[in-house]
């Protein structure tokens, strides 16, 4: 019997520990060579906007990127931050009308894009 419940008990620590961050499947997807192809970036951005298809990337990162925004990245690792940082960065100032349209869709009210601009140019 007792066993059995430390099965459980670890199983249950392991649900818990999974939602306190995000998946790193993805951390090694080479972020610059999509920001550098105009093609496979739109394609990312029409899945996020519902506009098209998506990869199992875009797929993850439109499950995540409601939370991520919500929770101030909190549950990315330092790898995902850094990325999301270029990401963002890349669309404010090549494609800022996609980063428009994007934060219109998932910040609807604006509490988290005033932010997010602020925290990158102070880091620039």
């Amino acid at each position: 019997m007792q066993a059995s419940s430390a099965v459980i008990l670890f199983a249950l620590l392991a649900i818990a520990l999974a939602d306190k961050t995000y998946t790193s499947k993805y951390d090694n997807v080479d972020v610059d060579k999509i920001l550098s192809n105009d093609r496979v970036l739109t394609n990312y951005i029409k899945c996020l906007m519902e506009e098209g298809p998506c990869t199992s990337e875009g797929r993850e990162l439109k499950r995540t990127l409601p939370d991520a925004l919500s929770s101030g990245c909190t549950k990315c690792n330092a790898k995902q931050k850094q990325t999301a940082e270029k990401v963002m960065k890349h669309l404010m100032s090549k494609r800022n009308k996609d980063w428009e349209r994007l934060t219109k869709k998932y910040d609807p009210q604006g509490l988290y894009k005033q932010k997010y601009e602020e925290h990158l140019e102070k880091s620039a």
